[in-house]
């Protein structure tokens, strides 16, 4: 597999609290994760460097030959998650600069076509192929909240002033539980995971267009960043873009 990562600050923003990284073992399991942090310039940029390190550290200290199925893949992911957790909510409840701090975080564990996402926040994974983009992941959000409980439309929900309010994050908590989803990766399907510069900015029909045109799949993810600029910049921008394809999974 081929993937391309990307980070920006965005126009508005002085400081990028988003952080993305991608991770690879020597038997070709590749660890995808992305987060967007919060509370304040330090507390933000903090929460989602370490999660994305921390996690990242845990990764690559695996000996992947030991772990045998599925189920165990879940398991290391989600106790991998809670001690990213444990970690950032200690040091919230320790330090004065930290306090409130906390951040979104997806990690996709992929093994050849099997996938495996934990998801807490806003932050996103789609799957993208010839006939539609689909979103994965479900927003733990305010807004999504409200829709569950029938208090408001899609329609609503897309211009809500609360739709950005989200309602679990890593660190925020004492104990955490994220989503777990599966899926399988079929070959020239994309997966795309973005913070919510992005998936605010670019509606999935432009997703398409961009992900499925025939530039690289650097250009792509470029083309994704700047087109989420060129509709305001508001926020930080953060994409991770794995093509499925049959290739040897590589760092550009």
């Amino acid at each position: 597999m081929q993937f391309e990562v990307l980070t920006d600050i965005g126009r508005k923003r002085t400081v990028n609290e988003d952080s993305a990284a991608v991770y690879t073992l020597p038997g070709g399991t590749m660890l995808a994760v992305i987060a967007d942090g919060m509370g304040g310039h330090r507390g933000g940029d903090f929460a989602s460097s370490t999660a994305v390190r921390v996690i990242g550290e845990q990764f690559m200290e695996l000996d992947s030959s030991k772990i045998e199925d599925e189920d165990k893949w879940a398991q290391w992911l989600q106790e991998a998650v809670i001690h990213v957790n444990d970690i950032l909510y200690k040091l919230a409840s320790e330090n004065e600069e930290y306090k409130g701090m906390g951040t979104t975080l997806e990690a996709a564990l992929i093994r050849g076509r099997s996938c495996l996402i934990s998801h807490t926040g806003d932050s996103r994974v789609y799957v993208i192929d010839e006939q539609s983009v689909r979103q994965v992941t479900r927003d733990h959000s305010y807004v999504n909240a409200l829709l569950d409980s029938g208090e408001i439309t899609e329609e609503e929900a897309a211009v809500h002033p609360q739709r950005n309010w989200i309602m679990k994050a890593i660190g925020s908590e004492k104990k955490i539980v994220p989503d777990i989803y599966s899926l399988e990766l079929e070959d020239g399907m994309y997966m795309l995971i973005c913070t919510d510069g992005l998936s605010n900015k670019v509606n999935q029909q432009l997703m398409h267009e961009i992900v499925l045109s025939d530039s690289v799949l650097r250009e792509k993810t470029e083309e994704l960043v700047d087109l989420a600029n060129k509709m305001g910049g508001e926020d930080n921008i953060s994409v991770i873009l794995v093509d499925s394809s049959d290739v040897e999974a590589t760092t550009t």
